[in-house]
């Protein structure tokens, strides 16, 4: 009986732990950190937050409507879920209350969200150019500006532009292939490759700029961006993906551009826009991107040809 009760034990401790991994180490902080604030609103009205009921999310989403996205209400809906799951109780998430709750609450802030604003080509040529006017050591120019390019012209994650490592790396007469071993919609490490071709522009090239960087650098393996020590020293460890995004937001700043509505998925964003913008089609800017789905690809598309198509094209005055 005491064997049944350890292998009972091991085999719930190992379903938990697939369950843990089924996940991505992000999509799970993202989740814990969803239901503190849940937690800390059934905490403040003496409300069960674990295992919980439909009436009270319901009431917590409406609390969190007033000053919060369509979007983010769907995201905190899911987190809340997902950690009822993982620990092993069932909430009925398309309960009526809910439901129902969230579309009167879509009717009455309009679903229209606004995305963090596209890294386009000009803002792209003067954060390059306002890197090259700081006076600091070459090797954190080389580093900085081969980040930005190579995040842009690779319609880059955040997440995998600091997850490249040399080995991920294979330079070819065209220009760059770059293995991304994992991504947000390929959480079973499919993997994929992504090419770079060479700019005619030398300046804004990111071919010619990786290619700078890994010279200056000396670095033979491991991660490509990494972090400096103090004195301007390259260490060994890893950029985080928070780190891109106040690159970018320090150099447009730097550049004179208002920082405010810009983030690290502004690269990838202006990427899927420019590339809308000169032409490409869906399959070419989600085989670049990664993207699983038309939906987001056709809302840069639809962006980019804003003016382009415009019916008062037609219209002489």
């Amino acid at each position: 009986m005491n064997e049944l009760t350890t292998d009972l034990k091991s085999l719930h401790e190992a379903t938990l732990n697939n369950l843990k991994s089924s996940k991505a180490n992000n999509t799970l902080r993202a989740y814990k950190s969803d239901f503190r604030d849940f937690g800390t609103f059934c905490a403040k009205h003496g409300l069960n937050s674990l295992p919980t009921e439909p009436k009270i999310v319901s009431l917590y989403l409406t609390h969190l409507s007033k000053y919060s996205k369509i979007s983010t209400l769907r995201r905190r809906l899911v987190s809340i879920s997902m950690v009822h799951k993982l620990k092993g109780h069932y909430l009925d998430t398309k309960h009526p209350i809910i439901v129902e709750n969230l579309m009167g609450i879509r009717r009455v802030k309009g679903s229209i969200q606004k995305g963090k604003k596209p890294i386009l080509i000009n803002h792209l040529k003067l954060i390059i150019d306002v890197i090259n006017e700081q006076k600091v050591d070459e090797i954190k120019k080389i580093r900085d500006k081969t980040i930005i390019l190579i995040g842009f012209g690779g319609g880059f994650r955040r997440t995998e532009l600091v997850s490249i490592d040399h080995e991920d790396i294979e330079l070819v007469p065209e220009g760059i292939k770059i293995t991304i071993k994992k991504s947000k919609t390929d959480q079973f490490g499919e993997g994929m490759i992504k090419g770079l071709p060479y700019f005619t522009n030398k300046l804004y090239c990111p071919v010619i700029h990786l290619k700078e960087w890994l010279e200056i650098s000396k670095i033979k393996k491991g991660p490509i961006f990494r972090r400096f020590s103090k004195g301007l020293l390259l260490t060994d460890k890893r950029l985080t993906d928070q780190s891109v995004a106040l690159l970018i937001k320090e150099y447009l700043n730097l550049a004179g551009i208002d920082n405010k509505n810009f983030a690290g998925h502004s690269l990838r964003s202006g990427f899927a826009t420019v590339a809308a913008e000169s032409g490409a089609d869906e399959r070419s800017i989600m085989a670049m991107t990664g993207h699983k789905t038309t939906q987001m690809v056709r809302r840069y598309i639809h962006e980019a040809n804003l003016f382009k198509n415009n019916a008062l094209n037609k219209v002489k005055i």
